[in-house]
């Protein structure tokens, strides 16, 4: 054991001794941003989640919605008109939560310049408050995915007031009104964000826990190591490498919950050759994802054919998943004058599992004469480098934040907030067939529009799909009730610490 993990866990040990009913998760990154609307990663959703609350929610088991800040509402018959009762609650200032901070939220992410989400929400035509109770809002045009959109963390209810007197970049850093099960305490760049019971929280009854660390340990093994030696209570991102072990673990208890993960490997669209399907189809070809899932995940995950998570609405179970040739990949990538194709491939340093993914992709890439060049970089930077178009290629992973499959469809090949999940991936037709996805109310018309987008998205290869796999989670035996529904949310409102 190095320094640095003795001294990771003294801190840790020390912390965890001065709080009793708090409960503490090790992850790997640090958060980003205390603005829901700013941020479009899972480090961020997953806090969002037990820090505001929504008018909508998806239930415990991901399948269905229930109410959340709207107890209840009604729909027009023309499908434009969504009138939403308010419940009574407050944020954890004491001041009411009202229709006024709904509209003003619905309203703010889809108009801010700083939204990463404005396009699912520019079909609101309107959003007012005729009273603090009631909110109406009305739409350009019928959307089926609309209600499901109202529960994605990033549309959570903020205080107007609040956000509008510590203002923007303050409010990021530390939010002064929350509407969920806890408030931010403090946030520790670097190190970890602290949370406390939110005593104004409209279910706070419902909240065992006096708070919630999460804690930024970037290494597997240490985090791994933190949990097995108590200095954690739980841990999330298990390696699929030390699933067994734990498993063994008399004091520990591995968690593997249904997820919507998929894994991918991200092409920037931009880069030279690149910029050619017929390249990016070799390499897809040129990838062994059957020896992946077996060498990286242990057999834990299953390969990938769609953007589509398998189990999600509308995957397409046919989807074409091309079989691994390098010599076709080889001669295609001949045939496109991408001979000497040179990638660099950015890394997240400490992800395992990332690493043992890069290490096999440069040796089956390399059968094909394609060089990657290995960048690993710490985890905070690497997302600035995706963002900023400063890669060739890197793996990331998507798991689903909402039911409907119109918010990763719009995310990664719909639109052009976020170059579409950073691969400036470009096709008109998509696009187009996307928007008209989102307005088809008919589910038979709309399953073949997703069964199209599927296949049009699998042929341009906008990226090259790897594997799905579990949530896979471990804490201690005095723990209960940790639990992750399939979009990645945890239920800490539920959550004892014994």
């Amino acid at each position: 054991m190095g320094l640095a993990t003795v001294l990771t866990m003294l801190m840790l040990g020390s912390t965890m001794a001065e709080a009793a009913g708090v409960l503490t998760i090790g992850r790997r990154e640090d958060s980003t941003t205390f603005d829901p609307i700013k941020s479009a990663q899972n480090v961020d959703n997953w806090v969002f989640s037990n820090v505001f609350d929504v008018l909508v929610r998806v239930d415990k088991t991901g399948t269905k919605l229930e109410p959340g800040l709207a107890e209840s509402w009604t729909i027009s018959e023309d499908g434009l008109t969504y009138t939403f009762k308010m419940r009574d609650a407050k944020f954890s200032d004491g001041s009411p939560i009202t229709a006024g901070d709904a509209a003003f939220s619905l309203l703010r992410i889809r108009d801010n310049a700083g939204s990463l989400w404005s396009d699912s929400y520019k079909v609101v035509a309107s959003a007012e408050a005729p009273d603090d109770k009631t909110l109406v809002v009305k739409l350009k045009a019928p959307s089926a995915p609309f209600l499901s959109t109202l529960a994605l963390p990033n549309v959570s209810i903020l205080s107007k007031k609040g956000l509008e007197t510590a203002g923007e970049e303050a409010f990021a850093e530390k939010p002064i009104a929350s509407s969920g099960a806890f408030t931010v305490k403090e946030w520790r760049r670097g190190d970890r964000v602290i949370l406390e019971k939110n005593p104004n929280f409209w279910q706070a009854d419902r909240v065992k826990l006096d708070g919630v660390e999460w804690i930024s340990v970037p290494d597997d093994n240490t985090r791994m190591l933190n949990v097995q030696a108590g200095e954690l209570d739980t841990a999330i991102f298990v390696p699929f490498s030390r699933v067994a072990e734990l498993k063994k673990d008399a004091n520990l208890e591995v968690h593997t919950d249904t997820s919507t993960r998929e894994d991918h490997l991200l092409i920037n669209h931009e880069h030279g050759a690149l910029a050619k399907k017929e390249v990016r189809q070799a390499l897809d070809m040129a990838i062994d994802k059957k020896a992946i899932v077996d060498t990286v995940t242990f057999g834990i995950g299953t390969v990938a054919n769609s953007y589509i998570p398998k189990g999600a609405l509308y995957y397409y179970a046919d989807n074409l998943q091309r079989p691994y040739d390098p010599e076709k990949a080889k001669a295609m990538l001949a045939d496109a004058g991408a001979s000497d194709l040179k990638l660099n491939y950015v890394v997240r340093a400490g992800d395992e599992v990332v690493e043992q993914t890069a290490v096999l992709l440069q040796q089956q890439l390399a059968k094909v004469g394609v060089t990657v060049n290995i960048n690993k970089v710490d985890p905070s930077q690497e997302w600035d480098m995706l963002v900023a178009g400063d890669y060739d290629v890197g793996v990331n992973y998507w798991t689903n934040d909402i039911l409907d499959p119109d918010q990763k469809t719009t995310f990664v090949i719909g639109h052009d907030s976020n170059n579409n999940y950073m691969t400036h991936y470009k096709n008109d037709k998509v696009k187009d067939l996307v928007a008209a996805a989102r307005l088809e109310l008919d589910p038979v018309k709309r399953e073949a529009m997703y069964v199209d987008l599927q296949k049009m998205a699998k042929d341009d290869v906008n990226w090259i799909d790897l594997y799905y796999s579990p949530y896979i989670n471990v804490s201690r035996k005095n723990i209960a009730n940790f639990y992750q529904n399939p979009l990645g949310r945890f239920f800490l409102e539920d959550t004892v610490k014994n």
